[in-house]
């Protein structure tokens, strides 16, 4: 696969786009938006934005090659939109030439944030056709041999947040190596499976040709590896896919006993418990493709399986909900309307999984966990699990090290489940699976306000650029393809921007814990609906859900700084006043309890 940088040019953008058209935007339009470095301007044009809330806004919309920004002309409906244009799922041309209707000509755009905007152009002269194209363009780029925004990102930070995870790194916090657990490089050229990283943890006592007869009975060569161990107990969370096992029941002796390693590595360990989770009825199914789960030929194993749906029935669910939610929330029948679209119930689930394994592990027993391929569910299950386990996790960038590591890394789809760049917005591959995970750690952040680093305004900057493309970190499937496409060396990590401002993405009310393993309560009662990301666009919910105690504290930081900077502004006249210039070279006589106005100043301090 060619590099997407090698096929961008200049010259490649649209005949129609000229030094003409770019002088022709307005500064009006361009005083309100802020370029990326790298971002450039494609056209602008009058138009009318079709809001749900305010019903139809004359404007001026902005294209660039990373954003649509919408600015409303009428001053008495002040409304500004600035959507990336990775956000975009689907453009459609609304009405035809003979469309009477008023506003009824036009362009529909979904979202894949939950919003869907509409925009009514003047039907004279094809006034359409040029923006429309241009979105097109740039929204699916990579269906028109354009590079991902992130590839033309010139942003610089002071921290460099490629280098949050290293897989070694992570094993020595964990304690790895050790006399039952070992480091192997057998995939470094991604030989043994194309879609795991380079650096894995297995049994001590397990060969390297042991483990490449392992990887011909797991789907995709995914083989049983260790993400985690309990540093007490020893006990371990291990991840890998299903058995190739088929509808004549095929058995393994080296993947069997292999097995026995894992169970073996830990004393305490009697039988090794595989949670699959899937539905039975789903895994018994997928023999007749070839695949398959654990029978009793595994002697010293338990099988459990956790029911959690699989990325077609995850994708129709969030589909029902953004019905329901946008653009008005279906008020008359909420409760009900909610519990048919049945996102609660998978969050439960996937929650329910979670614990499971927690628990496992917790009590000195060591878990295997696989779906199908082992890069969906199981990335949920492992993740959660490690969450509830590790508060390293749990701190800021401890939680950065867990994504690097559990989905990154481990080969989520990412490509395939958000389908960056690509037009193809019916792709049956695409699934919400990374959403529901923020929305677990979400649902635990809730139920533990003190356990977390980390605040709302983190996991919403991640789903949100999980989307935009702006930075490299959830582009591509996998990690070989990401060094094909050199991403480390050509995009900038999203973590590169939280870091170079934490304050805002930290919990004031964060009490660090280190030893306590977290249970959420995973029932239909405790769970919520996470308005804030799911209904944020609607004004009026957005408005009522900002917590009393939150506000405050903003509140209180916003004064913390309107003080800062007035106490920098007194500093600084305080130095080019002639009277302490005089005073700065004379030795101070004064008694020590007495102090210049700058000193005591500079001893102001706040307690936040």
């Amino acid at each position: 696969m060619a590099s997407p940088v090698s096929e961008y040019h200049s010259s490649s953008l649209d005949s129609r786009i000229t030094s003409t058209g770019r002088n022709s935007l307005k500064m009006e339009l361009l005083a309100d938006v802020s370029l990326l470095p790298g971002e450039d301007r494609i056209t602008d044009q009058e138009i009318i934005y079709m809001c749900p809330f305010n019903g139809a806004v004359k404007g001026k919309v902005l294209i660039t090659n990373y954003r649509l920004y919408f600015k409303s002309s009428d001053t008495e409906v002040p409304l500004a939109l600035d959507v990336p244009l990775g956000v975009i799922s689907r453009v459609e041309k609304m009405g035809g030439a003979s469309s009477r209707g008023e506003n009824s000509y036009g362009l529909d755009i979904t979202c894949k944030d939950m919003r869907n905007l509409r925009f009514a152009l003047k039907q004279e002269g094809h006034s359409r056709r040029g923006i429309f194209e241009m979105i097109f363009r740039y929204a699916f780029p990579l269906s028109h041999s354009l590079p991902l925004f992130a590839y033309v990102n010139q942003e610089k930070y002071t921290e460099n947040g490629w280098l949050v995870y290293k897989a070694m790194e992570e094993f020595r916090r964990q304690g790895l190596p050790n006399n039952k657990w070992r480091i192997t490089f057998i995939n470094k050229s991604y030989d043994l499976c194309d879609t795991y990283p380079t650096v894995l943890a297995v049994p001590f006592k397990s060969k390297e040709d042991d483990l490449r007869k392992v990887a011909a009975f797991r789907s995709r060569g995914r083989i049983p590896v260790l993400s985690w161990i309990h540093r007490e107990n020893q006990a371990v969370i291990v991840r890998c896919s299903q058995p190739l096992v088929g509808m004549s029941g095929k058995r393994n002796k080296d993947d069997e006993r292999y097995l026995d390693l894992i169970r073996e590595a830990n004393d305490t360990t009697k039988k090794l418990t595989i949670y699959d989770a899937r539905p039975n009825v789903n895994a018994v199914a997928n023999k007749a493709t070839g695949g398959g789960y654990e029978g009793d030929e595994y002697l010293n194993a338990e099988l459990v399986f956790l029911d959690i749906q699989n990325i077609h029935v995850m994708r129709e669910s969030l589909k029902k909900l953004k019905d329901i939610v946008y653009p008005n929330v279906e008020e008359s029948h909420w409760l009900s309307s909610l519990e048919s679209t049945h996102w609660l119930e998978h969050i439960k689930l996937v929650l329910s999984g979670a614990i499971q394994v927690a628990d496992k592990v917790s009590s000195g027993n060591s878990v295997l966990v696989h779906c199908s391929d082992g890069w969906d569910r199981t990335a949920q299950l492992t993740s959660l699990a490690m969450l509830m386990l590790d508060s390293h996790y749990r701190t800021l960038r401890g939680f950065q090290v867990l994504i690097e590591k559990e989905w990154i890394s481990f080969g989520h789809k990412f490509a395939s489940r958000i389908g960056h760049g690509d037009k193809n917005h019916a792709d049956q591959d695409r699934s919400p699976i990374f959403v529901q995970f923020i929305d677990c750690v979400w649902q635990m952040t809730k139920q533990f306000p003190t356990a977390f680093e980390f605040n709302e305004h983190l996991l919403l900057t991640i789903l949100d650029h999980l989307y935009s493309c702006r930075f490299g970190t959830f582009l591509y499937n996998c990690e070989s393809i990401r060094d094909q496409q050199e991403l480390r060396s050509k995009t900038v990590s999203l973590w590169s921007l939280v870091n170079s401002k934490m304050d805002i993405y930290l919990n004031p009310f964060y009490t660090p814990e280190s030893g306590q393993v977290l249970y959420p309560v995973a029932s239909m009662r405790h769970l919520e609906l996470w308005v804030t990301y799911y209904i944020r666009w609607n004004p009026r919910i957005r408005h009522q859900q900002q917590s009393p105690v939150e506000q405050r504290y903003k509140e209180l930081l916003a004064l913390r700084e309107e003080y800062l900077k007035k106490l920098e502004q007194l500093q600084l006249s305080d130095s080019s006043s002639p009277y302490q210039l005089a005073n700065s070279t004379t030795p101070n006589t004064t008694s020590s309890t007495a102090s210049t106005p700058s000193q005591q100043y500079t001893h102001l301090q706040t307690p936040f």
